[in-house]
């Protein structure tokens, strides 16, 4: 009696056990997870390319030797085909000279600030009082009157009760994008934005800025927290003081380089495509570790690791390294203008430039039915801690694929920290942790073997 209960006990153990785990996408997952844990090579290309290259800012010879390395990686890897898609990226040079001071009085204070991407320089020194303002709608409330003469401090913080710091990011993005020309719409004569992070610490956070047509072209210079704090302070003890800012910035002629693409061509439809990417382009303090290192070297582990477990897709994946994705999108834009021309159909795109963290799921753009496809694999991929599947925001170099039939996806990595790093010198390759980087490497390629497998159709057939 006691050993038919027995037997009974084990077929029951048997039929709880998930059906998933047999499943053949459940052991082609767990195969990937395995390569990439035990023998991942993303970790030791990003230390490459972050000690050996450094920053990579579009149109500087750091980013040639970017593509360079990247042509060669991907080349190395085994890849049917590599090659070069050539991009006109505007030029843009920090130039040697970046200081800020402030002065009450007699006294004058160092404080961190670097320029924001494609400013203008300042001839000289510039010297003028300081107005300080939260929102862009503040100037005109100001008028002319009061803002002329002065230089601008936006000092909007993010919102902390935002617990997408995406979103909170996104909430104070127009300072720095909009608010030297706005505030040159008044007569300002320079401009200084609290750095977008969390982070309360010295490392200002550079990023683009644009000029409009018809206004006056004024510098523009990110501020740390901290000194954005300090100057806060320091202007309600004194409204009189002033600020002194130096910049050595230029815009310079646009150049060419390229996008790097390299591609596993497909058993079944091979005129199909399924891209994988991030930027090869970072700015040019820090070095681009995080933002978005992270993204190329997990890109290319993804052929790497179809690779190795000889897994040859249906569809041809292609691994695309943007370029100037930080100040322009023309990789993107290049790389969705030549597909066009050329007729090509795209069945999905999956971008990583959200940082090398714990990967939490995937953001997405397509139809209804894609997304319930794709919610339909949650249970294959759950064990692996991946349990966001999201509708909304995929990435900016594959947004102009944009279109009825192509699905886009987003990595999402645990967002808490990224802002401490992103566009500032701290976002260098000791930041990243290997695993997690990993599990991010993991989580893409397991995403993209279920779209090449199982399909995601924009309707039902």
């Amino acid at each position: 009696m006691k050993k038919f209960c027995s037997t009974i006990a084990c077929l029951t153990l048997l039929a709880s056990v998930s059906s998933s785990q047999f499943n053949p996408d459940s052991v082609m997952i767990r195969s990937i997870f395995n390569e990439v844990l035990a023998n991942g090579e993303c970790y030791e290309n990003l230390r490459y390319l972050c000690k050996d290259i450094g920053a990579r800012l579009s149109g500087s010879e750091e980013a040639d030797k970017a593509i360079v390395w990247g042509k060669l990686t991907m080349e190395g890897l085994g890849m049917d085909t590599v090659y070069l898609q050539p991009v006109i990226v505007p030029h843009w040079t920090r130039g040697s000279v970046e200081s800020g001071y402030l002065i009450d009085g007699e006294v004058q204070e160092e404080v961190q600030i670097c320029a924001l991407g494609g400013s203008v320089g300042t001839v000289g020194k510039l010297r003028a009082q300081v107005i300080e303002v939260k929102h862009l709608e503040e100037l005109a409330e100001l008028g002319r009157e009061k803002v002329e003469g002065k230089i601008v401090f936006f000092n909007r913080a993010l919102d902390p009760l935002l617990i997408n710091t995406g979103a909170a990011y996104g909430g104070a993005f127009d300072q720095r994008s909009k608010g030297a020309s706005e505030a040159a719409r008044y007569g300002a004569v320079g401009a200084l934005v609290r750095s977008l992070t969390h982070a309360l610490d010295t490392f200002p956070h550079t990023g683009a800025m644009n000029y409009e047509e018809g206004v006056t072209h004024i510098p523009a210079a990110a501020i740390s927290t901290v000194d954005a704090r300090m100057l806060h302070g320091k202007l309600k003890e004194n409204p009189e003081i002033e600020f002194q800012l130096q910049l050595s910035c230029q815009n310079l002629p646009n150049v060419e380089q390229y996008n790097v693409i390299g591609e596993l061509r497909g058993s079944e439809n091979p005129d199909e495509y399924i891209v994988v990417g991030g930027h090869l382009d970072s700015w040019d303090i820090g070095e681009g570790a995080h933002d978005d290192g992270a993204g190329i070297v997990q890109s290319m582990e993804v052929a790497r690791t179809f690779l190795a477990l000889n897994y040859q897709p249906k569809h041809t994946l292609r691994v695309v390294l943007f370029i100037n994705e930080e100040n322009g999108n023309n990789g993107g834009k290049t790389y969705a203008k030549v597909a066009e021309e050329k007729g090509e159909t795209h069945v999905a795109a999956i971008e990583s430039d959200s940082g090398g963290f714990t990967p939490r799921g995937y953001s997405m753009e397509g139809t209804d039915h894609q997304y319930a496809t794709v919610k339909g694999w949650q249970d294959l991929l759950e064990p692996y801690n991946l349990h966001l599947f999201r509708r909304g925001w995929s990435g900016v170099d594959i947004r102009p694929l944009k279109n009825d039939r192509v699905a886009l996806f987003g990595l999402i990595p645990d967002s808490q920290r990224y802002f401490d790093f992103h566009h500032s010198r701290n976002d260098v390759f000791e930041q990243v942790h290997k695993r997690e980087l990993e599990l991010g490497a993991s989580s893409i390629a397991a995403l993209i073997y279920l779209l090449d497998s199982d399909g995601i159709s924009p309707n039902e057939n």
